[in-house]
C-alpha cells in the first residue's frame, strides 16, 4: 500500500513535571527528553510501524535538529526522499509540558514546516500520482494541503485530514470538498461547525454539520469518551477501548496513521474507525510522540484478534 502524508516535521523537548506552571511560574520538573515529533512525522511513523509504506513530504532545516529528525525517521522505516533540507529556514520544534495526570501543554514552532510549499509537491509528483491514501494536517500552509488534497484525488486517492492545529479562522471556503474523511476532536469541530459535542449524539449532530460542507465523511473524535462516524452509506459509534494512559501527546496522530493505514488495507470506515481507535488508545499508553505509536501485533491484540 502507498500512504503519502505531506505535513509538518518537528524535534520534541518534553518535560516532565506533577503539574503544569502557570503563567510568570517557574516549576522543577523531573526529567526531559528529545524525540521525533510534528503531526505528519508522528503520522508517517504510525503508518510505518504499523506496516505501511509511508511516504513524507515536508522540510527540515540545515541544524542540528533536522540532522535529529532525519535520522530518527530512517530508524523508523519512514522514507526521507521527500524531505527537503531548507538553508533558510530552522527545522521545526515543539516544546512540550506533561503533568502527572498525563496532561500536556504544547508550544509549536514552525520553522521549515510554515514555508512548505508548490515546489515541495512538483518535487514529489511521483508518489503524488501514485498514493493510495494521503495524510493531511494544519502544521504546514494550508494552501499547499488544499493543492495535495487535489492533486491526489485527480489520481484515484483518498484524502485524509485532520484539521491540526483548529484553524481559528476556519478554513477556505469549498476545502471540505477535496477531503474525503475529516477527522477533528472536540475542540476542532466546534470551530469548524460552531457545535462541540460532549457526547454521541451532539457528535452526530456535528458530523451532519461537517457533511452539508461537502466532505464524503466526519469522523468526530471525542478522546476517552469514543469516536463517531457517518458517511453517506454507514453511520456509528466506537466505544473507547480501555488502556492505563500515561501520555496523550500523539494520541490523535496515531489515529490517523492507523485510520490511512486500514482504509489502504480496504476496511470499511466502521472497521477502519474502530482499527484507528486502537491505535490512539494504544499510543497514550506509552511516553513521547512519533516513539508510541503501536505495531500492528500490539493493534490486533487490543482488538482481540
Amino acid at each position: 500500500m502507498s500512504i503519502l502524508i505531506v505535513g509538518s516535521i518537528n524535534v520534541d523537548i518534553t518535560t516532565r513535571s506533577d503539574r503544569l506552571p502557570q503563567p510568570g511560574e517557574t516549576l522543577h520538573g523531573h526529567s526531559y527528553a528529545i524525540n521525533l515529533g510534528g503531526k505528519g512525522c508522528n503520522q508517517a511513523v504510525a503508518v510505518s510501524k504499523l506496516g505501511g509504506d509511508a511516504q513524507l513530504v515536508g522540510r527540515i532545516g540545515k541544524d542540528g535538529f533536522g540532522d535529529i529528525a532525519a535520522q530518527h525517521l530512517a530508524q523508523m522505516g519512514v522514507s526521507t526522499k521527500h524531505v527537503h533540507t531548507d538553508t533558510e529556514h530552522g527545522t521545526g520544534i515543539a516544546v512540550i509540558g506533561v503533568d502527572a495526570n498525563s496532561e500536556n501543554s504544547i508550544t509549536v514552532i514552525g520553522g521549515a514546516n510554515l514555508a512548505v510549499d508548490e515546489s515541495d509537491l512538483e518535487r514529489s509528483a511521483d508518489v503524488l500520482t501514485e498514493a493510495q491514501v494521503l495524510l493531511l494536517q494544519l502544521e504546514i500552509p494550508v494552501e499547499t494541503c488544499l493543492s495535495a488534497a487535489k492533486k491526489v484525488r485527480a489520481n484515484g486517492g483518498k484524502v485524509i485530514f485532520d484539521p491540526a492545529p483548529a484553524p481559528v479562522d476556519g478554513l477556505p471556503e469549498g476545502f471540505l470538498k477535496n477531503v474525503d474523511v475529516v477527522t477533528p476532536n472536540e475542540t476542532e469541530t466546534e470551530i469548524l461547525t460552531g457545535f462541540r459535542p460532549a457526547g454521541a449524539e451532539e457528535a452526530a449532530h456535528a458530523a451532519n454539520l461537517l457533511l452539508q460542507k461537502g466532505v464524503g465523511a466526519a469522523v468526530v473524535k471525542l478522546g476517552a469518551r469514543g469516536v463517531y462516524f457517518k458517511d453517506g452509506e454507514s453511520e456509528g459509534f466506537v466505544e473507547p477501548f480501555k488502556v492505563n494512559a500515561i501520555d496523550t501527546v500523539a494520541a490523535g496522530d496515531c489515529f490517523n496513521g492507523g485510520l490511512a493505514y486500514a482504509l489502504a488495507s480496504g476496511k470499511s470506515l466502521a472497521e477502519a474507525v474502530r482499527f484507528a481507535a486502537a491505535c490512539g488508545a494504544l499510543s497514550t499508553t506509552k511516553h513521547g510522540a512519533a516513539t508510541s505509536a503501536p505495531t500492528l501485533a500490539e493493534v490486533e491484540a487490543l482488538m482481540g484478534k
